[in-house]
């Protein structure tokens, strides 16, 4: 039996989809029942509701987690501890009684130190600069650290940002933005930002599950691509169909809207769909190297960024 934990999200869904088609048993971990007799009903917070969830299980698939990687409001960085660090600890815990074999726990590039210009791997210095990195990156340490106490195939992998049809990230709302007309030609900074397609990442999990060289150890995973902002923009406008673009919106014009964001935060203390934390992912680097899985394991993405955009939008023959 296989156990997916937040089955209720976009990538535990889109997993708990890849197994059923598959014709593989599993047990899809959600907070709340729904009626599928897949479900079983538990919570990271609650340590007994794991216990019975990973009952019978030989792999778990840990997708569950707190996953917003903004900069902290209100309680949100106790949030991200509670439940990024203490519901994976709780779950591999509960993992480790029940005899289970093997886990493979999604991460993220932000348990990373931020790479600037540099196309970082695993091995960069430094410690992330986020409350969810921060949760992150201490869960990492204690998963492959109980895991080796325990004798479990324990895997982490650190994706860049996920997209895909029936996701709800950046990338899905910059393309509902693109396709009303609403969102700014962006200027041409030569940045580059590191991406997954959902299609990808769920090959690469389940590859690492099953592979015992990839025991004990951290994997960044991307995409084939990595794009600029304005690489993004343009690439949207065509998997839309839309005409392209040739003008931008000045720099400074933007840095100074990204400010105005700033202030109406610190005077609402409600975050703005526009601040300067929104403008540096859209011009900065976060750009991120897969080459040790593929060293490794022999692993690389396949689906590339046209392809990718045009499943995120919902042409369903685009990755057949």
């Amino acid at each position: 039996m296989i156990l997916v934990t937040g089955a209720s999200g976009f990538i535990g869904g889109r997993l708990v989809a890849d197994l059923s088609r598959q014709g593989l048993p599993y047990r899809a971990m959600r907070r709340q029942a729904d009626g599928d007799p897949a479900s079983v009903v538990a919570d990271l917070t609650d340590a007994a509701s794991l216990v019975a969830a990973c009952c019978g299980v030989h792999t778990i698939y840990h997708c569950a987690g707190y996953a917003h990687a903004f900069a902290a409001l209100g309680d949100d960085g106790l949030r991200h501890w509670q439940i990024n660090f203490e519901g994976a600890r709780q779950l591999v815990e509960a993992a480790a009684a029940a005899g289970v074999k093997r886990l493979v726990f999604l991460s993220s590039v932000k348990a990373l130190a931020e790479p600037g210009e540099l196309c970082i791997n695993e091995d960069f210095p430094g410690q992330p600069d986020s409350d969810y990195g921060r949760a992150k990156r201490a869960a990492e340490e204690l998963v492959l650290e109980l895991g080796r106490q325990q004798g479990m195939h324990v895997v982490v992998l650190r994706p860049a940002m996920v997209y895909g049809a029936g996701g709800r990230g950046n990338l899905e709302r910059m393309a509902r933005l693109v396709r009303a007309g609403y969102f700014p030609p962006l200027p041409e900074t030569a940045n580059r930002r590191s991406l997954i397609h959902v299609r990808d990442l769920l090959d690469v999990m389940q590859r690492v599950a099953a592979d015992t060289r990839a025991n004990g150890r951290i994997y960044i995973v991307t995409g084939r691509e990595a794009p600029s902002g304005r690489g993004l923009f343009d690439a949207l406008r065509q998997a839309l169909g839309l005409s392209a673009i040739t003008w931008a919106v000045p720099q400074p014009l933007l840095s100074l809207a990204a400010l105005a964001g700033d202030g109406l935060t610190r005077c609402t203390g409600r975050r703005m769909p526009f601040n300067s934390e929104i403008l540096s992912r859209l011009l900065d680097s976060a750009c991120y190297s897969s080459e040790r899985i593929a060293s490794e394991l022999g692993w690389q993405a396949q689906v590339s960024l046209r392809q990718g955009l045009e499943e995120m939008l919902g042409n369903d023959e685009a990755l057949v």
